[in-house]
Order: C-alpha cells, then structure tokens, then sequence
C-alpha cells in the first residue's frame, strides 16, 4: 500500500473511533441498544475493517437448486462444478438421486446436470484439454453392526488352473466344508489363471500358484446362527470337470459385523464446454476415496479407495491414459490410507505429505516421504509433529510452487478420534535432506481445515472443527491468511457458516474464495440431535480487494502459451505490477485440493504491454488451463485470463 492510502485509511479509522467514542461518553447506553449481532454486523462491515480483514457473504441459491455439495472444482470457464452424487444420504441412493449443478459466480445462475452413477466419495483431477476426470463413487453406502443381518464378508476364489481364467456370475452360491453354512456372491467376480512357478537354477516345474479373486458375500438367510468364526474353505456350487476341482473359495469369520461403504470402477470426463459427463474406461479397482495424481508424462494415477467389497484396495495403483482413455496397472504395489495427499514434484516424483481424509489401518502407508512410482522407491522424510494426527489434516504447496515448500495444516487421530492438532509444520523440498518444521500454530486443533492459495502469495485457512465431524458443537468460526514470505499467521474476518466434514474451498477468477459443504455428525453440543448437511455456499472477499484502488486491468494476450514461450497482454497498470502468477484451478474435497498450485512467472513492462514468460519444467508446469493473475505492490490482483499451456 502506498503512503498517502495509508494515511486515508488511518485518518477514517481514527476518526471513526473517535465518532463511537464520543457517542458511547455522551450516552453509556446507546451501545447497549444495539443487539450483539447488530452492532457486529456494523463492524464487519465499515471499511477499515473489510480493507484490514475482509467479508465473508452467504449466496442464495433458490431452494430447487441446493444440494449436499461434496466435490467442487473450477472449470475452464470460470463455472464451478457442485457434485453430490446421492450426497450422503442413503435414501437418495436406494432411489438413485444423484446430483451435479454448475454455478456461475459471475452470472449467478446455477444449472442442474445429469448424474450418471453416485459419483458421491469419488477421485477427480483437471486433465490437460480442460475437462475433468471423475473415477470412483460409491456402490453401497455403509452397514452399522446391529443393521446388518445377514452375516457376510471377504471370499478369496482361488483358481489352480494355469490354462485359463474362470468367471463366476452374481449369485454363485459358496458351501463351506467344515461348518456347512452356505453363502451368496453379490456382484461377479474373474478369477485369473494360475501361475506356473519354475526353479530358476534347473527350470523345474515347482508349482502352480493359484489366481485370486476377491468377492463379498453374504449368508443366504438372516440371523446370527449363520455367522461363521473361523477360516474355511468353501465348495462352489454349479461348477463341473476340471474347474469344480480347480476352483474353490477361502473366508475368514463371516459375520454381521460392521459392513462399510463399496467402491465403483465408473470413470467419467465432464466437458466443461458441452456441461456433460463423458463415459471412459472404467478402472481396474473399484475405488472409494480414491486421489487421482497427475505424473509425469500427463497420466493420471490413481491410488487407494475402498473396494467393490468394502476393503481398503492393497496398494494395486492405477494410472489413466488420457489419449487413449484406458487404465494400467503401474505394477508396483503401495498402500496409502484413503484419499492420499500426493502432489507432483518438479523432479517428477511424488511427495505425499501424510495428509488423509479417511480410512485405513493406523500402521500402513501413513510416514510422510517422497515416491518415485517407476521403481516404488519410498523416501521417508522425518521431523513431523504430531505424527499420529495426520488424518484430516489439510495440505498445500506453498506459493511460488517453484520454491517447492509445503505446508500441512491442523488433523486429527485415526477414525472418530475427538483428539485434533493445532500444528502447522512446512517441508522444504528442495533441501538436500528435507525435514518437517513447525511453523505458526492455530489457536485450537483443527480437523478439516480449508486451504486456498490467493494471487497475492497468502493462503487462506478457514473453518474446520476441533472434534470429529463439528462432534459437540466443535466448528471453529475463524480464518486466517498465511503469509508465506514471513512465515506469519493473521487472524481475518470470521466465517458464517461452520465447517467440518465433506467441505472445501474453491479460488474463483475474480480473486474472491467460494466456501461449500459441512456434514456435522450431530447439531448440538450434548451430542444429540442428529446434524443437517450444509447446504449454504460462502463467498470470501479477500481484503486486498477492499483496497483504495482498482484491480489492475489484464486484458487480450494469446489463449495458449508453450513451456518455456512467451505471451503479451495489455494493461493499463503494467508499470505497477508486482507479480504475475499462474494458478492451476482447484478440484476439491474431503481436505484434499492437489491440483492447485501458484506458478511465479517472469515478466517484462513496456507501455501498457505486459510479456510473460511460462517456465519450461513440465512438472512444475502441468499440461492444462491456468488462470493469469497480475498484482500490484498492495498486494490487489486482476481478474483473470485463461491459459492454456500444452
């Protein structure tokens, strides 16, 4: 800010406090007759206050257009896409109510979309021509123990048949042969060929190892008299010859515990320009809560999620050609805990921060370290604090993303855990031998926190709860902007809507932060009336947007620009820009937002022309659409223009 706007400003909130001062000696009580919200609401809005701290602002969609907002990402277009597939609501489910709508912040209109499958719980990332990939969803919703019954579980098929595959239809029927019981397939299962193993020094035939399959089953009548306590081997029914002989099913205990949610395979690309949802290959693992990565050389990994039977997928990682719209395995196996915070680093390996949204044993795949996924080599990178409160925790790279920084906010213990961390801890990458260090600590611990990185180099933090799901009226009503350049917390205008579970935050192209979600497991503070899903969308007005002066202008300049090209656009306010960033759209949910980052781009001022320069390292600078902000020395940026780099 320049000195003579700092001088107006001082002078307005001088004189402001001297008016209240003044009417509060003349008259004690007329404070008083302000109700609380009133003179709040009289606060939050002068000026000097919005200039310092910023607004916070509900948008009023009409009632037949709300939804349960679980997913979120900005398109090309400037749109935002809203999904909630059947939006944790079982009934919506069982009647295959699935939810998409696109809202224009500019325009205000929001429009509803057709939902192919419950794309509720998926994996989404931006792709390189603009649309995004959407894979995963959910095929059932979870059982708790006392609402099951039928007793049920894991049936591993083997197939000791080297010549062939054998597939069993839904509904086969599994006898076991010590305790009789008899169990149903639900969905079909292919069972591979086994695999002849041969001694490498003689080439003798060894054995045959036989093809898995997994499938989940389930007690053919109700009740616990058909539970089962031990392993078994089971007989499948309407199997003849050599594969009635070669072919049989193991299961441990089959019981009417706690059965959780499914995974589907369905993957989809919506087109932003068409606002349609595109079928593609369907993965090879059933996926729920799955991370979707872009790598390296522009496929999409995807990892983790439970399984079509409600188990966390053991480490089988997947990635997605987008020119030929089929998916691999990488064929190397590593577990992860569901929705894995995994970015892209510029040496194009992948940095996984710890950062989890979810399910998983406590034990496995949870160390924070660097993955180079061609040779599964895992590098552990130690120093963080509260290592066992990383589920819940968000994370983001810090802008510039060439400085390769990362911060990891707030988390909470595994599960329903009420214990929440108030830890930042930041990770310099490009450190010989990187290590965690604890940066400014939030006021209180913080599960679910919303991350969003701003033109100006600041991160906004917001909500979150201090306990599991906003459990015992847990929300925090608090935002902050992180300064990254002076490692520095600042307290900003309070939220007006609590935020917990299944919410996010979504960078728009005017410079503003649209909030969505919350999903509390109750509504009060005894923990007993059940919570109602958020539906309110919040609007953040960042204080760099209440300054003295305009936005600076950014205008024309090419659609696309080449790694390492360049590009001139026209600004009447060239000479005072400051910085010009390019900001990859967001795709956000359940605390994991990967696809954003804020890329530092050099540039040249001449007249009203401004030149750019793109970088040339390709995982710094994925392939894809970008927005093109500019800011001026108070930290206020343009409007953006969309870039396409190829």
């Amino acid at each position: 800010m320049n000195d003579r706007a700092g001088r107006r400003r001082a002078r307005r909130l001088a004189i402001g406090t001297a008016v209240v001062l003044a009417l509060a000696g003349m008259n004690g009580p007329w404070l008083y007759r302000f109700s609380t919200e009133k003179y709040h609401q009289y606060t939050i809005n002068k000026p000097e206050y919005k200039a310092a701290n910023g607004k916070w602002e509900i948008v009023d969609f009409p009632e037949e257009y709300r939804q349960n907002t679980i997913h979120a990402a900005l398109l090309r277009t400037g749109k935002v896409l809203l999904v909630a597939g059947s939006g944790n609501d079982q009934d919506n489910f069982d009647a295959k109510k699935f939810d998409t709508r696109i809202w224009d912040p500019v325009k205000g209109t929001i429009k509803k979309v057709p939902t192919p499958a419950d794309l509720f719980c998926t994996g989404h990332t931006q792709l390189a021509n603009g649309n995004l990939l959407i894979a995963g969803g959910t095929k059932r919703y979870e059982k708790l123990q006392g609402d099951v019954t039928k007793a049920g579980g894991l049936m591993i098929v083997h197939n000791e048949n080297p010549d062939a595959p054998i597939t069993l239809p839904a509904g086969t029927t599994f006898t076991g042969k010590k305790n009789g019981k008899t169990f149903v397939s639900k969905d079909p299962v292919l069972v591979p060929r086994a695999k002849k193993v041969f001694d490498k020094a003689t080439g003798r035939f060894l054995r045959n190892d036989p093809g898995l399959g997994r499938i989940y089953v389930e007690a053919q009548k109700r009740g616990k008299k058909y539970e089962t306590g031990t392993q078994d081997n089971y007989r499948v029914h309407g199997l003849k010859g050599s594969d009635a002989k070669n072919t049989y099913g193991i299961a441990q205990k089959l019981a009417l515990d706690k059965k959780d949610f499914q995974g589907i395979r369905d993957a989809f690309e919506f087109d932003p320009i068409a606002e349609k949802y595109i079928k593609v290959d369907p993965m090879k693992e059933a996926r729920w809560y799955p991370t979707l990565t872009t790598l390296s050389d522009g496929k999409i990994l995807s990892v983790s999620g439970l399984d079509d039977i409600g188990q966390l997928v053991p480490g089988k990682n997947e990635v997605f050609d987008p020119k030929t719209k089929k998916w691999t395995y990488t064929g190397k196996v590593r577990q992860f805990p569901t929705y894995p915070a995994l970015f892209l680093m510029q040496n194009g390996k992948i940095f996984y921060s710890g950062s989890n949204a979810g399910y998983g044993p406590d034990n496995v795949g949870r160390e924070p370290g660097v993955w180079d996924v061609d040779t599964n080599k895992f590098s552990k990178i130690p120093g963080l604090s509260d290592p066992t409160l990383m589920e819940t925790s968000g994370t983001v790279l810090l802008p510039p993303a060439q400085d390769e920084k990362y911060m990891v906010v707030g988390g909470g213990g595994v599960g329903e855990s009420e214990k929440s961390s108030e830890k930042t801890r930041i990770v310099d990458l490009k450190k010989a031998n990187p290590r965690f260090e604890d940066g400014p600590s939030l006021d209180k611990g913080t599960r679910y926190p919303s991350l969003s990185v701003l033109p100006d180099d600041s991160v906004l933090i917001s909500g979150g709860s201090e306990d599991y799901r906003g459990r015992g009226d847990s929300n925090i009503f608090e935002a902050r902007l992180y300064n990254s350049e002076k490692n520095e917390l600042k307290r900003v205008a309070d939220p007006l809507v609590g935020r917990n579970y299944h919410s996010g935050s979504i960078l728009l192209p005017d410079g503003r932060v649209m909030v969505f979600g919350s999903d509390s497991l109750y509504a009060d503070k005894a923990n007993t009336k059940p919570g109602e899903f958020e539906q309110r969308i919040e609007i953040y007005t960042p204080p760099y947007l209440y300054g003295d002066g305009d936005q600076p202008s950014l205008s024309g300049g090419p659609q696309t620009i080449e790694r390492g090209g360049t590009g001139t656009f026209t600004s009447s306010d060239a000479s005072r820009v400051k910085k010009v960033r390019l900001i990859r759209p967001s795709a956000a949910t359940h605390v994991t937002d990967i696809d954003q980052r804020s890329i530092a781009l050099d540039f040249k001022a001449s007249g009203d022309k401004l030149t750019v320069t793109v970088p040339e390292n390709r995982n710094l600078v994925q392939a894809g659409w970008y927005m093109l902000f500019v800011t001026d020395a108070d930290g206020t940026p343009s409007k953006a223009q969309w870039v396409k780099v190829p």
